[in-house]
């Protein structure tokens, strides 16, 4: 195997094929799969001329950790993006733009599912810190199921003045803490929003947390006392999602 980044798992490179084929330098399917799935990848492939070989599922577990379904591809290096881009981004966007903000979440199957729930979801982008957060990895690809592929990733090296940048753009910042007296539920996300979630366990920082507009938490009903961040993420996302379709549902009706 060449030095090029590997990416493993049926649907993350069927969205790398889709998205950015021009990525994918080479494709490698284990001999024992023949079927449906690994058919649509291999007429991807031919469309956009990558390479397609075969090689032994014991050789293909040396390439990556992790399940990789028989399907490996090898790529040009993962693109993160930076500031400037997400300024260029919210400049083309029409619209209440919804962007997530994951303020040192370390753990890339975390990463992958948030990444993953925001692309469901409808957000923009997907914002964390350049130092002691995850970044996009092959793991994050493979749980992310194809969204790393799609939405953009942001890094920036300081989060506290890129916040501040876009309040004065007119997004409203809504962190989330569990000492919070504000519910999610009673919370208006339907304007432009930078939601933000902590990191796992510690949650948001001092710096982040004073640059918040509003704190809303989750109502616990059962013993425990906070959920794993990438699913606490997904249920605060898709209030987002609901409140904004009930506000363009009842515009509609007038």
């Amino acid at each position: 195997m060449s030095q090029l980044e590997k990416i493993y798992g049926v649907h993350a490179v069927e969205a790398l094929l889709r998205h950015h084929p021009k990525r994918v330098k080479q494709i490698w399917l284990a001999e024992s799969r023949n079927d449906p799935r690994v058919q649509t990848l291999v007429e991807l492939a031919n469309e956009n001329r990558v390479q397609v070989g075969q090689a032994e599922r014991r050789e293909m577990d040396a390439w990556v950790e992790g399940v990789h379904q028989g399907v490996v591809a090898e790529v040009s290096p993962s693109q993160v993006w930076g500031e400037a881009m997400l300024d260029e981004l919210l400049d083309r966007t029409e619209g209440a733009p919804l962007l997530l903000v994951l303020d040192g979440v370390t753990d890339p199957h975390n990463l992958g599912a948030c990444l993953r729930s925001a692309d469901a979801a409808g957000a923009l982008a997907v914002i964390v810190p350049k130092d002691k957060s995850a970044t996009l990895t092959p793991v994050v690809r493979k749980v992310a199921c194809g969204a790393a592929e799609v939405i953009p990733l942001v890094a920036v090296t300081n989060l506290a003045r890129t916040l501040e940048k876009l309040q004065q753009r007119g997004l409203w910042i809504v962190g989330t803490a569990g000492e919070a007296e504000v519910s999610i539920y009673d919370q208006d996300l339907t304007g432009p929003t930078i939601l933000i979630m902590g990191a796992e366990g510690k949650g948001m920082r001092r710096l982040t947390r004073e640059h918040c507009d509003y704190l809303v938490k989750l109502p616990m009903a059962g013993s425990v006392s906070s959920l794993n961040v990438s699913v606490a993420t997904g249920v605060c996302l898709f209030e987002a999602q609901r409140q904004r379709g009930a506000k363009a549902k009842a515009a509609t009706k007038k």
